[in-house]
Protein backbone atom coordinates (compact mmCIF):
# COMPACT_ATOMS: atom_id res chain seq x y z
CA UNK A 1 0.00 0.00 0.00
CA UNK A 2 1.46 3.41 -0.67
CA UNK A 3 1.92 6.29 1.74
CA UNK A 4 -0.16 9.29 0.62
CA UNK A 5 0.22 12.45 2.56
CA UNK A 6 -2.43 15.43 1.86
CA UNK A 7 -1.61 18.95 2.92
CA UNK A 8 -4.69 20.92 3.22
CA UNK A 9 -4.68 24.70 2.74
CA UNK A 10 -5.93 27.50 1.57
CA UNK A 11 -2.49 28.69 0.03
CA UNK A 12 -3.60 32.49 -1.21
CA UNK A 13 -1.08 32.22 -2.22
CA UNK A 14 1.65 29.21 -1.83
CA UNK A 15 4.54 30.79 -0.25
CA UNK A 16 8.25 29.73 -0.39
CA UNK A 17 7.35 28.32 3.17
CA UNK A 18 4.52 26.21 1.60
CA UNK A 19 6.95 25.04 -1.19
CA UNK A 20 9.39 23.97 1.35
CA UNK A 21 7.35 22.08 3.53
CA UNK A 22 5.88 19.95 0.28
CA UNK A 23 9.83 19.46 -1.03
CA UNK A 24 11.04 17.73 2.39
CA UNK A 25 7.15 15.36 2.77
CA UNK A 26 7.40 14.52 -0.83
CA UNK A 27 11.14 13.06 0.04
CA UNK A 28 9.12 10.67 2.53
CA UNK A 29 5.62 9.71 1.33
CA UNK A 30 5.24 8.07 -2.18
CA UNK A 31 2.31 10.63 -3.22
CA UNK A 32 2.11 14.06 -1.32
CA UNK A 33 -1.98 15.47 -2.41
CA UNK A 34 -2.03 19.45 -2.01
CA UNK A 35 -5.19 20.37 -1.39
CA UNK A 36 -6.38 23.62 -2.03
CA UNK A 37 -9.30 24.24 -0.10
CA UNK A 38 -11.97 25.97 -1.36
CA UNK A 39 -14.31 27.65 1.26
CA UNK A 40 -17.43 30.31 0.99
CA UNK A 41 -16.97 31.54 4.51
CA UNK A 42 -13.09 32.58 3.65
CA UNK A 43 -12.31 35.73 0.91
CA UNK A 44 -9.46 34.81 -1.37
CA UNK A 45 -7.26 36.86 -3.72
CA UNK A 46 -6.81 34.01 -6.03
CA UNK A 47 -9.36 31.31 -6.94
CA UNK A 48 -9.49 27.95 -6.12
CA UNK A 49 -8.15 27.49 -9.65
CA UNK A 50 -5.80 30.05 -10.11
CA UNK A 51 -4.43 28.56 -6.30
CA UNK A 52 -4.33 25.03 -8.13
CA UNK A 53 -2.65 26.74 -11.51
CA UNK A 54 -0.03 28.50 -9.50
CA UNK A 55 0.99 25.17 -7.08
CA UNK A 56 1.47 23.44 -10.10
CA UNK A 57 3.23 25.52 -11.85
CA UNK A 58 5.84 26.19 -8.66
CA UNK A 59 6.20 22.47 -7.66
CA UNK A 60 6.46 21.26 -11.78
CA UNK A 61 9.71 19.71 -9.71
CA UNK A 62 7.83 17.35 -7.87
CA UNK A 63 6.62 13.96 -9.55
CA UNK A 64 4.98 12.81 -6.86
CA UNK A 65 3.24 15.92 -5.68
CA UNK A 66 -0.48 15.95 -7.08
CA UNK A 67 -2.87 19.16 -6.46
CA UNK A 68 -6.47 19.04 -5.82
CA UNK A 69 -9.39 21.11 -4.89
CA UNK A 70 -11.98 20.38 -2.19
CA UNK A 71 -14.88 22.43 -0.08
CA UNK A 72 -15.67 19.33 2.85
CA UNK A 73 -13.97 18.45 5.82
CA UNK A 74 -10.17 16.92 4.64
CA UNK A 75 -11.06 13.79 6.61
CA UNK A 76 -13.81 13.08 4.01
CA UNK A 77 -11.18 14.10 0.99
CA UNK A 78 -8.94 11.81 2.80
CA UNK A 79 -11.01 8.83 3.22
CA UNK A 80 -12.02 9.11 -0.91
CA UNK A 81 -8.40 9.79 -1.64
CA UNK A 82 -7.14 6.13 0.63
CA UNK A 83 -4.77 8.59 2.25
CA UNK A 84 -3.18 7.90 5.88
CA UNK A 85 -1.47 11.45 7.06
CA UNK A 86 -2.68 15.01 6.99
CA UNK A 87 0.36 17.20 7.30
CA UNK A 88 0.18 21.09 8.84
CA UNK A 89 2.98 23.41 9.41
CA UNK A 90 3.96 25.16 12.24
CA UNK A 91 5.60 28.42 11.87
CA UNK A 92 5.48 29.60 15.76
CA UNK A 93 4.05 29.39 18.81
CA UNK A 94 1.11 30.72 17.67
CA UNK A 95 -0.10 27.79 15.29
CA UNK A 96 0.52 25.36 17.69
CA UNK A 97 -2.62 25.99 19.58
CA UNK A 98 -4.80 25.80 16.50
CA UNK A 99 -3.49 23.16 14.68
CA UNK A 100 -3.51 21.00 18.11
CA UNK A 101 -7.24 21.57 17.99
CA UNK A 102 -7.53 20.65 14.48
CA UNK A 103 -5.58 17.64 14.52
CA UNK A 104 -7.80 16.74 17.96
CA UNK A 105 -10.86 16.91 15.98
CA UNK A 106 -9.51 15.41 13.09
CA UNK A 107 -8.74 12.37 15.18
CA UNK A 108 -12.39 12.01 16.54
CA UNK A 109 -14.10 12.26 13.09
CA UNK A 110 -11.63 9.94 11.53
CA UNK A 111 -9.42 8.11 14.26
CA UNK A 112 -7.52 6.04 11.40
CA UNK A 113 -6.14 9.25 9.88
CA UNK A 114 -2.86 10.61 11.19
CA UNK A 115 -1.94 14.56 11.95
CA UNK A 116 1.95 15.64 11.31
CA UNK A 117 2.80 19.15 12.37
CA UNK A 118 5.78 20.10 10.14
CA UNK A 119 7.93 22.86 11.46
CA UNK A 120 8.57 25.41 8.75
CA UNK A 121 12.50 25.27 8.19
CA UNK A 122 14.36 28.45 9.76
CA UNK A 123 14.33 30.85 6.85
CA UNK A 124 11.09 30.87 6.31
CA UNK A 125 9.62 30.42 9.53
CA UNK A 126 8.32 34.09 8.84
CA UNK A 127 6.12 34.10 5.48
CA UNK A 128 2.40 34.58 5.54
CA UNK A 129 0.26 34.37 2.49
CA UNK A 130 -1.22 37.33 4.57
CA UNK A 131 2.27 38.88 4.89
CA UNK A 132 2.70 38.34 1.45
CA UNK A 133 -0.18 39.50 0.02
CA UNK A 134 0.05 42.77 2.52
CA UNK A 135 4.21 43.12 1.09
CA UNK A 136 2.73 43.22 -2.58
CA UNK A 137 -0.04 45.56 -2.11
CA UNK A 138 2.42 48.00 -0.44
CA UNK A 139 4.40 47.63 -3.69
CA UNK A 140 7.32 45.76 -1.61
CA UNK A 141 10.50 42.99 -2.88
CA UNK A 142 8.51 39.38 -2.94
CA UNK A 143 11.71 37.83 -4.12
CA UNK A 144 12.25 34.91 -1.79
CA UNK A 145 8.82 34.55 -0.58
CA UNK A 146 6.79 33.18 -3.04
CA UNK A 147 7.94 31.63 -6.30
CA UNK A 148 8.31 33.79 -9.28
CA UNK A 149 5.19 32.37 -10.59
CA UNK A 150 3.27 33.75 -7.61
CA UNK A 151 5.02 37.14 -7.81
CA UNK A 152 3.93 37.79 -11.30
CA UNK A 153 0.27 36.77 -10.49
CA UNK A 154 0.09 39.06 -7.50
CA UNK A 155 1.90 41.54 -9.69
CA UNK A 156 -1.38 41.50 -12.36
CA UNK A 157 -3.75 41.27 -9.52
CA UNK A 158 -2.69 43.93 -7.75
CA UNK A 159 -2.85 46.10 -11.03
CA UNK A 160 -6.34 45.29 -11.83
Amino acid sequence: MSKIAVYPGSFDPITMGHVDIINRIAAVYDQVIVLVAQSSQKSSMFTAEERKDLIEKSLSHAKNVKVDIFGGLTVDYMKKAKAQIIVRGLRAVVDFEYEMTMANMNKKLAPEIETLLVFASPEYYYISSRGVKEVAANGGALKGLVPDVVIEALEKKIRK
